[in-house]
């Protein structure tokens, strides 16, 4: 198993509003680049995993907001699979400012597997090195 960092970028000029913070919206953005660098950094980058035939969609998403993040504050991204059956996944995420060592936003997001036609996948079965991948790092703690 690799061991994972967490996901970690400052926040964009773009991305704040009149009050100098992050827009709300953005963090779901930012739970997606953490998914993508997950996957990267556990040895099966998207772009494999779509070659396959597979796709992830969302299938729902929630955010609880701690505290904004503001223009240039750096933060990290700790995601967690809490949930994994081979046909759907669920993480957790949790956004920490840099500079204070603050919980900023904790979320979560669930995805199903499907082929090209978005038809249900069971990766078990079909894809064991993906289902691998996700069943080996369910629970798994990232450390800085």
């Amino acid at each position: 198993m690799n061991n994972i960092r967490p996901y970690e970028r400052k926040v964009f000029y773009y991305e704040t509003d009149k009050m100098n913070i992050m827009h709300h919206s953005n963090y779901i953005r930012i739970f997606e680049e953490t998914r993508v660098h997950f996957m990267c950094e556990a040895g099966m980058p998207f772009e494999e995993i779509e070659a396959m035939g597979i796709l992830m969609p969302v299938l729902s998403v929630e955010c609880s907001y701690k505290r904004p993040l503001t223009f240039d504050e750096s933060f990290a991204v700790y995601p967690k699979i809490t949930k994994f059956n081979g046909t759907t996944l669920h993480l957790s995420y949790r956004i920490i400012s840099r500079r204070t060592g603050e919980i900023c936003v904790e979320g979560s997001s669930s995805h199903c597997f499907t082929d090209t036609e978005l038809k249900p996948l069971r990766t078990r079965q079909r894809y064991p090195a993906v289902y691998s991948l996700f069943a080996d790092y369910l629970g798994y703690e990232i450390k800085d």
